[in-house]
């Protein structure tokens, strides 16, 4: 049975390739680390619920997008090994300093899902 950590980012538009890069390292490094996907999405069509939406979830700013991710174990447990190695990984020091994240680390949405169909 799999396993996935989802993720939801507000993203500043002029941080987008800054953005870009960090994730594109991230990934590299959840997958070296046994991670089985790493996939980071866009906002495309993502309008402002009048409840809730995706924006309303981090509350959305002018000149920012919504990141919809996810990355795939095989279990839990295997999320936990990975995720151990991951954060001792120098090559990602700087990304978990908050002054130098692309994005505003207070408003991303995180949690761990298991699976519950398959259709």
């Amino acid at each position: 049975m799999s396993y996935v950590d989802g993720f939801v980012v507000p993203v500043p538009l002029k941080n987008l390739a800054a953005y870009r890069r960090m994730a594109k390292k991230a990934g590299k490094v959840w997958r070296e680390y046994g991670a089985l996907d790493y996939k980071e999405w866009i906002g495309d069509d993502v309008k402002v619920g009048k409840l809730t939406s995706f924006p309303r979830s981090v509350k959305l700013k002018r000149g920012e997008t919504v990141v919809f991710s996810w990355i795939v174990y095989k279990s839990r447990s295997h999320r936990d090994r990975v995720n151990a190695k991951v954060m001792k990984d120098p090559r990602l020091a700087d990304m978990m300093d908050p002054k130098s994240m692309p994005f505003d680390g207070k408003r991303l949405i995180y949690g761990g899902f298991k699976l519950l169909i398959v259709a």
